[in-house]
């Protein structure tokens, strides 16, 4: 039985990648905190701002930006690799802490241009979702 699993699974046949629009540049247009901890309702972050790169070759670079009240913008800047396979998404990238690793899921919708991009929080069961949407292709 075992063997029959296993080769079944190694003789399916490959989960499609995005199509390839996918791989351009996003602007951010929202971001949500989902804290499952404090019981209170998912926080829209205002004041969200910056790209999200996606390249063919697994690459990205984000520059996300965040109005936090009075004390001004805060910038967060991240460049590394990503993957995807079904619906989901791994981000890897090093920072001032070392190798990091960020886990989600992604809706793409091709017709609208939008991309959902769900990521795992901390603790498990914490979640943001951020909203994007790439610019039109060159030429419209």
């Amino acid at each position: 039985m075992t063997r029959f699993l296993l080769a079944a699974l190694l003789l399916s046949p490959p989960v499609p990648g995005p199509p390839a629009a996918f791989y351009t540049t996003y602007s951010y247009t929202a971001y949500t905190v989902i804290d499952l901890t404090t019981g209170e309702p998912p926080t829209k972050v205002p004041g969200v701002g910056g790209t999200l790169a996606l390249r063919a070759d697994g690459t990205y670079d984000k520059r996300l930006s965040l109005l936090m009240g009075d004390s001004g913008p805060r910038f967060f800047t991240q460049h590394g690799k990503f993957t995807t396979k079904g619906d989901s998404i791994v981000f890897r990238f090093t920072d001032l802490k070392g190798s990091d690793v960020q886990r989600g899921t992604y809706r793409y919708n091709a017709k609208t241009r939008r991309l959902t991009i769900t990521l795992l929080g901390y603790p498990t069961g914490n979640k943001g979702v951020y909203e994007l949407v790439a610019a039109p292709p060159a030429g419209q």
